[in-house]
Order: C-alpha cells, then sequence, then structure tokens
C-alpha cells in the first residue's frame, strides 16, 4: 500500500461554519465526483465525517436518512451513478477483517467508496483518490483534502476553481 502523503497532486483547505455548511460542501463534492471513487475521511469523533458523507450520498440523490455505518461497518446506496458504499472503519479490531468482509468485492463493485477511519483499515485500503481530514477551526470545521491521484487532484482544483 502507498502511503497517502507520499503521493499529493493537489490539496486545498476550507472552513465550514457549522452543519449546514458542511452538508453543502458535501453536496457540491457530489457534483464533482467521477466514478469509480475512494474517498477516506479521517478526524475524531464527532468531527463530521458521517455529516459530510450525508451531504454527499444527498448531492448524488440519496432521499432518506443517512446514518453512521459503525455498528455494520458498512451501509451500501443503489444511485444513479451506481452503487455506493459508506463504510465506518471506527469498531474494527484488525484490519483483517476487511478481508473477511469481502472488501476487495466491495471495491470492485462499487462507483464510489466513502471510507471513514481508514486507519483502521492499514493494509487493506487502497491509495483514495481523495483523502479528507477534518479538524476543529473557530466554532467550526477545517477540512483539507488531498488528491492522491489524477482523478482526485482534478476534483480538488475544481473544488478550489468553484469558490466552495
Amino acid at each position: 500500500m502507498i502511503d497517502p502523503k507520499t503521493q499529493i497532486l493537489a490539496t486545498a483547505t476550507f472552513d465550514l461554519a457549522n452543519e449546514a455548511k458542511m452538508i453543502g460542501f458535501g453536496k457540491d463534492l457530489a457534483r464533482l465526483i467521477k466514478s469509480p471513487m475512494i474517498i477516506t475521511m479521517r478526524g475524531d469523533l464527532g468531527a463530521g465525517k458521517t455529516t459530510l458523507s450525508r451531504g454527499v450520498l444527498q448531492g448524488l440523490g440519496h432521499r432518506g436518512n443517512v446514518k453512521s455505518p459503525t455498528y455494520t461497518l458498512v451501509e451500501p446506496y443503489e444511485l444513479e451513478v451506481g452503487a455506493v458504499y459508506h463504510f465506518d472503519l471506527y469498531r474494527m479490531v484488525d484490519p483483517e477483517e476487511l478481508e473477511y468482509m469481502g472488501f476487495a468485492d466491495y471495491l470492485l463493485d462499487a462507483a464510489l467508496c466513502l471510507i471513514e477511519w481508514p486507519e483502521r483499515g492499514e493494509g487493506f485500503i487502497p491509495l483514495a483518490d481523495i483523502s479528507i481530514s477534518i479538524g476543529e477551526a473557530n466554532n467550526g470545521r477545517c477540512v483539507t483534502l488531498q488528491g492522491h491521484s489524477n482523478v482526485g487532484r482534478q476534483l480538488v482544483e475544481q473544488l478550489v476553481e468553484s469558490g466552495a
């Protein structure tokens, strides 16, 4: 597995004031997604990873609730873009659990994989097209995107150009 820090083709940081801005940012991100794509999200508990995922899924046309797959590890969505899998690896004890659950098959089938807590699956998760880090900033969140593939680089550049 390639260390995501060794291949960064583009980076951008956005300050988001509240939950509504995080959801809106996710929708902006969704409009630019080219499938297949892997997006990983890092941040402390409560940082907004699932909120951002909710925005992406809504931006891709999902109607209804978006729940965190903390206990199930994955929530599948069939959307116009194809199969979207939302992973939350927080409760995973051993990265090999990904092999047992057929993670590689999800990757082959997916138009998009949103992966929260990717560090828990180290060694089994391929290089993300985009890695997202979410931290606190003032009273909101600071969201940093890094593009690790040409598709990821293009998406980050388009987000910056759009003034998201």
